[in-house]
């Protein structure tokens, strides 16, 4: 039995909850630096003293960024297969 198609939702609808989450949750708070900006430099600079609550706290920070990214990875390759093939509607999750 065929699946039925849903439309096409456009880019810039599945970029939005990604894009608000990173600038607002990911970024948080934003003086006198973003928080994950100091989470990542301790990380560089080697994460010595990083309690787990640290990498918690990164984590959380940091996951806005990974949905955001890989939201972004997704809609292009929905992008390059919609310009091979007119046919495909939208990727399977």
């Amino acid at each position: 039995m065929p699946t039925p198609t849903t439309p096409a939702t456009s880019p810039a609808t599945r970029l939005g909850p990604p894009l608000l989450a990173s600038l607002s949750l990911g970024l948080a708070p934003f003086l006198p630096e973003p928080h994950i900006v100091g989470k990542l430099r301790w990380v560089a600079g080697g994460a010595n003293g990083m309690a787990p609550l640290d990498w918690a706290d990164l984590a959380f920070h940091g996951a806005p960024w990974v949905w955001l990214v890989t939201t972004l990875l997704l809609v292009a390759i929905d992008q390059v297969r919609r310009s091979r093939d007119p046919s495909v509607v939208k990727s399977e999750p």
